[in-house]
């Protein structure tokens, strides 16, 4: 036992041993603090075309609904000159609010008050659930700062809280910014058919995500020490025997 340990710690074969436990680790803690950077800039969304009604990074719209959408709001720009967008991004910047990240884009996608007047655009963060609507002038005289409001959360946030039914939740959004921005009676939000527990998906997506990364970087870093520690102090056990 002696000897092997002996050859274990001999010169070059105990510094790679020591060292390379402490660089696995610092491996895995990358990996885990890696999960950030695939956070979404307004820079990372791609520019503005003519057939741009839907930018579903988040990718929680099917294929389907994504093409009956689109439809609606090219149909909507045909008839009224007034154009809505929807945006669905998994996990924003640090930092920044689904409020922010829509003003950015709406800035970055309609330079001018001009361009930005006849503009809807909806953002959506799924890792949150939180929404913003920013809209120009124009369109202000009947998509009101509290009906943009209610859409968000009322019409968008009601089915995702009782189950995270984006396709149901972006129909219903969908239908509703048509009416309005149309000039037609506002239907209004969702029936609610049953209780909603309202503390259901909002924010806490997020901050369990948050402890389970701590955890493991906690968990990570008492490895890195103790590993390198444990194996100097076994080293120091056998050095005398070395020396004889």
């Amino acid at each position: 036992m002696k000897q092997l340990l002996k050859q274990l710690f001999s010169s070059h074969t105990y510094l790679v041993r020591l060292i390379l436990p402490v660089l696995v680790i610092m491996m895995m803690a990358i990996s885990v603090f890696a999960t950030p950077a695939f956070a979404t800039g307004v820079y990372q969304i791609p520019n503005l075309t003519p057939d741009t009604w839907i930018v579903d990074q988040g990718e929680v719209i099917s294929r389907f609904n994504e093409g009956q959408i689109s439809g609606a709001f090219k149909e909507l720009a045909q008839e009224t000159g007034n154009e809505a967008r929807i945006v669905t991004v998994h996990r924003l910047d640090y930092g920044e609010t689904p409020e922010s990240f829509a003003q950015g884009l709406f800035a970055k996608w309609f330079p001018t008050a001009a361009d930005q007047a006849n503009q809807t655009l909806l953002v959506i963060d799924t890792v949150t659930n939180r929404a913003a609507i920013v809209s120009g002038d124009q369109v202000k005289s009947t998509l009101t700062d509290e009906i943009a409001n209610s859409v968000a959360e009322d019409t968008l946030g009601v089915p995702l809280r009782n189950g995270n039914k984006y396709n149901q939740a972006f129909i219903d959004v969908r239908d509703r910014l048509v009416a309005v921005i149309s000039g037609k009676p506002d239907p209004g939000p969702p029936k609610i058919m049953e209780t909603v527990q309202v503390e259901g998906t909002f924010g806490k997506t997020e901050g369990t995500e948050k402890d389970n990364a701590i955890a493991w970087v906690v968990g990570l870093l008492i490895a890195a020490t103790v590993i390198p520690m444990a194996t100097y102090y076994i080293y120091l056990a056998v050095q005398p025997s070395n020396e004889a």
